[in-house]
């Protein structure tokens, strides 16, 4: 099989250094720096699970080079899922799987937006990892896992094999019964934090030593839940409790990818976190005050990260 891993950030270098590993025919997608030292010396990843060495069968800037994938991760962030997509369309065949693991809600309607729906999976991953130098990933939290399904939920034969090819590159993988509940039990957990978080520029047990922060964080929870309850999405209130215990067992000093993005004026997931909350609300009538609130006050921030 032939595998492309679009975007070598903390999730791609991770899963792609695992595939790579494992014997499988992995290509790389990268740029600058990171991609010259991957060239030159391989990829390393340092994990708490153990750490390894890789020289994946090729490392590129230029898809041309790429051979015609059966399988693509992309590991891209979700603003730059329609750009990647426009860039991926002459490499993808009838029979290649394009699987997104970016955080965010709709990444698989953006997705279907350029391609048909038999190239295109659900799916998520659970990872704390990042580029700790170029060519070198870092590994600091969470068990990794990828979970995926087809967006019909069929248990199909192409998700059986890929089960398969997950499982013997040692990744830990869950093909669930409804993969739209499992991307949204994690975007109600990384949208919930990452905007109020970018808000306040401070770290979550700081939020939760706060009684008027903390009330926000959990309505900033409640309005997701009742826009994914409006969408069809069976979030329940189960679901909610159980972020909010991930939430409160967040070690001191955490701090959410969108939110350090957006303190480091670097462009961030905004849109597609409480910008897609705030805009999908609006079109189905569900009232979002707070999620509107975290939602203006970053804009102009996240606009000027964009243009400069």
């Amino acid at each position: 099989m032939n595998i492309l891993i679009f975007g070598i950030g903390g999730v791609g270098g991770y899963f792609g250094g695992k595939l790579a590993k494992a014997g499988y025919n992995v290509s790389m997608i990268a740029r600058g720096k990171h991609l010259e030292a991957i060239k030159k010396n391989g990829l390393e990843v340092t994990s708490i699970h153990g750490s390894f060495k890789v020289k994946p069968r090729l490392i590129t800037n230029n898809l041309a080079e790429v051979p015609t994938p059966n399988l693509v991760i992309l590991g891209v962030k979700s603003w730059q899922i329609p750009e990647v997509s426009k860039q991926l369309k002459p490499v993808i065949t009838a029979e290649t799987m394009i699987l997104p693991l970016q955080n965010g809600a709709n990444n698989v309607e953006k997705l279907l937006e350029n391609f048909p729906k038999h190239n295109v999976l659900g799916g998520l991953c659970h990872i704390v990892s990042f580029v700790e130098s170029p060519g070198k990933i870092k590994h600091v939290s969470f068990e990794p896992r990828i979970t995926f399904g087809e967006i019909d939920n069929s248990n199909s034969k192409r998700i059986q094999n890929l089960k398969v090819i997950f499982d013997k590159a040692g990744i830990t993988n869950f093909n669930p019964e409804n993969i739209q509940l499992e991307i949204w039990k994690k975007f109600l957990f990384i949208a919930t934090i990452s905007g109020l978080g970018g808000l306040t520029r401070v770290s979550i047990d700081k939020i939760r030593e706060s009684d008027y922060l903390f009330d926000l964080l959990l309505k900033t929870a409640q309005e997701i839940k009742l826009l994914a309850n409006a969408k069809g999405v069976p979030l329940a209130k189960e679901h909610l409790e159980k972020a909010f215990k991930i939430i409160q067992n967040q070690p001191a000093g955490t701090t959410a990818s969108t939110q350090r993005d957006l303190m480091a004026g670097r462009p961030s997931e905004l849109e597609n976190f409480n910008g897609f909350i705030v805009k999908e609300a609006e079109k189905l009538g569900v009232e979002t005050p707070v999620n509107k609130m975290i939602y203006e006050c970053l804009r102009p921030m996240d606009k000027l990260a964009r243009t400069s």
